[in-house]
C-alpha cells in the first residue's frame, strides 16, 4: 500500500518523467557532442534553483524542464499559471517557460555566458495533449530531440564548450541528499512566505 501510495506521488511521478527524458536523449543525442548534466542545483539571487536536465553543445546550452503530467494542459507563453485537466478536476500549475527563464538566468549568471548561448526546452512526458497553441520550444517526449537537434548554428568552439562545462561542474553544488533537502526547505520557505 506505501509503495502504490509512493508511486502515485507527484515526487514519483516527476522522477520518472526525468528518467524517461534523460533515456530518450540517450538514444536521439550523441554523448560526444551533447553533453549531459542532470538534476543541476544552483546559487541564484532567491537561494537555489534546481534543473532537471543541461545539454551542453557546440550550439548553446540546452535547459530542459520535465513535465510528467496526465490529461488536457491549457496556457499561453505569457500566462503566469497553465491549467491541467483531468475530467472534471482542474488544477493550475506554474508556466514552465517562466521557471524555465528563472533557470537559464541563474545559469548565465554562474557561468558567465549571454541568455541569447542558452535554449529552454520544456518536455510533456506524460500522456497529456496541448488544447492551446504553444510555442515550438514546448515539447512532447517523442519530439524534444528535434527541437534541440534543428539547433545547427556552432556559437563556440569545443575549447570553449570544454571550459563551460568544467564551469558548470564547479558552479553546480552536490548533487546528494543534503543538497535536495536544503533545496525543498527553501522552497517551503518561499511558498509559505506568499
Amino acid at each position: 500500500m506505501f509503495l502504490v501510495a509512493f508511486l502515485r506521488s507527484p515526487r514519483a511521478k516527476g522522477w520518472f518523467g526525468e528518467k524517461r527524458v534523460a533515456h530518450q536523449a540517450d538514444f536521439q543525442l550523441a554523448p560526444d557532442q551533447y553533453i549531459a548534466f542532470h538534476n543541476v542545483t544552483i546559487q541564484d539571487e532567491r537561494g537555489t534553483t534546481k534543473i532537471d536536465h543541461v545539454y551542453a553543445s557546440v550550439h548553446g546550452l540546452f535547459e530542459v524542464e520535465t513535465k510528467k503530467m496526465q490529461g488536457w494542459i491549457f496556457g499561453r507563453e505569457n500566462d503566469a499559471q497553465w491549467t491541467q485537466s483531468i475530467y472534471r478536476k482542474k488544477v493550475r500549475f506554474q508556466n514552465p517557460l517562466r521557471q524555465n527563464y528563472r533557470h537559464m538566468k541563474a545559469l548565465a549568471a554562474n557561468l558567465d555566458i549571454p541568455l541569447s548561448q542558452m535554449h529552454s526546452v520544456v518536455v510533456f512526458s506524460g500522456d497529456s495533449t496541448f488544447k492551446t497553441s504553444l510555442p515550438e520550444n514546448v515539447c512532447t517526449l517523442a519530439n524534444f530531440t528535434d527541437y534541440i537537434l534543428s539547433f545547427d548554428h556552432v556559437i563556440w568552439t569545443t575549447q570553449e564548450l570544454a571550459v563551460i562545462c568544467a564551469k558548470m561542474e564547479s558552479v553546480r553544488l552536490s548533487n546528494d541528499r543534503k543538497t535536495h533537502q536544503s533545496h525543498v526547505q527553501h522552497l517551503r520557505g518561499k511558498h509559505a512566505s506568499k
